[in-house]
């Protein structure tokens, strides 16, 4: 079995081994795909390349679902095709090149950095990408990162999350926004409303597995509680910091320390 696995109709995911990040793609109607979120190293992306070309597929679109380095990065292998983020992303991603090039040189030796910044922004309040192939709505939201979207492919009732609903990681809110918790629940909230309305039927974390509607409702809710609790200041019980490593144990610190500042 190749690195790309089918998901539902006309979108495939690859998993890879860098903090279980995960590459999607999504099937055009003119022989072209979608690609969202390529990573992470050279020979991944490479590898993901290749078998769309096996499947005498190309690259006619990108899209970078908000601009941390391991999200930003590109390959020649992918072609040249436009990768696309929301105008704040994209404005953010250039204005934090530097930053994401060191994090990226220091997380993971020799990867490929040539394209960290190459992002066309979309209009802004974009509500959908232009492509050759199914609707594909843009979530923006500001949980995350700034610019940070979601994408729904509406007739696969698939909802490709970003560095949201992760079964493997913790709620990372935005701490440089206005209202980091308040945002991380404001999305929360639309996400439960596209499982509740029956239109998001499996999900796609930026990083760990794919899940069903239920475990899209059970992740919602996960989130939910954590954040609740953080905010209250009161013990967190979640099984996704049970063995968790340090970066993500330093990641749950700081939301305390969030929470506690008001």
């Amino acid at each position: 079995m190749g690195a790309l696995v089918p998901v539902a109709g006309g979108v495939l995911v690859a998993t890879h081994s860098f903090c279980t990040t995960t590459t999607t793609v999504v099937l055009g109607s003119d022989g072209g795909c979608l690609i969202v979120d390529p990573a992470v190293t050279a020979d991944e992306i490479d590898v993901v390349a290749a078998e769309i070309a096996t499947m005498g597929r190309r690259v006619t679109v990108g899209f970078s679902t908000h601009p941390h380095w391991d999200h930003m990065l590109w390959r020649d292998s992918l072609g040249d095709a436009p990768r696309y983020a929301t105008a704040l992303g994209a404005r953010t991603a250039v204005e934090h090149q530097a930053g994401n090039v060191m994090h990226a040189q220091n997380s993971v030796p020799g990867v490929d950095v040539s394209a960290m910044a190459r992002v066309t922004a979309l209009e802004e309040g974009a509500t959908t990408i232009a492509w050759a192939g199914p609707k594909v709505e843009v979530i923006e939201h500001r949980a995350h990162a700034p610019g940070h979207a979601a994408l729904l492919v509406s007739d696969a009732n698939v909802l490709i999350a970003g560095d949201m609903l992760s079964d493997t990681e913790i709620p990372l809110p935005d701490r440089m926004g206005e209202r980091p918790l308040d945002d991380y629940d404001a999305a929360l909230d639309v996400f439960a409303e596209l499982l509740d309305s029956g239109r998001a039927d499996l999900v796609i974390p930026g990083h760990g597995a794919v899940g069903d509607q239920v475990e899209l409702g059970r992740r919602i809710a996960a989130d939910r509680r954590y954040i609740a609790a953080v905010r209250e200041g009161q013990p967190v019980e979640d099984q996704r910091l049970v063995g968790a490593e340090g970066w993500l144990l330093q990641e749950h610190a700081a939301n305390v320390a969030l929470a506690a500042e008001g």
